[in-house]
């Protein structure tokens, strides 16, 4: 963003911390509860403003909201367990 004068658009999203080894669904019980993510998103939003990013925008944390995007580069999804099957 600080490159291209860009913003960026802060969505909390507890579906990134799920168990998915087993079943058909994910299991999100270990992410972390509201009164705890909530301050962290927060944390992360000034934190971008802090290095410079002038346009931070936020969403409103635990709300269903449906974002319109444009991905600009690659996605990266990172699976990590210490259980292999």
């Amino acid at each position: 963003a600080l490159e291209v004068g860009g913003g960026v658009l802060v969505v909390s999203q507890f579906t990134l911390y799920a168990d998915a080894r087993k079943g058909r669904r994910p299991s999100f019980i270990d992410a972390a509860p509201p009164e705890i993510a909530a301050p962290l998103v927060e944390a992360f939003a000034d934190a971008l403003r802090a290095e410079g990013i002038e346009r931070v925008e936020m969403g409103v944390f635990g709300a269903m909201m449906q974002v319109e995007i444009i991905n600009d580069g690659p996605v990266t999804i990172w699976l990590d367990t210490a259980e292999l099957r």
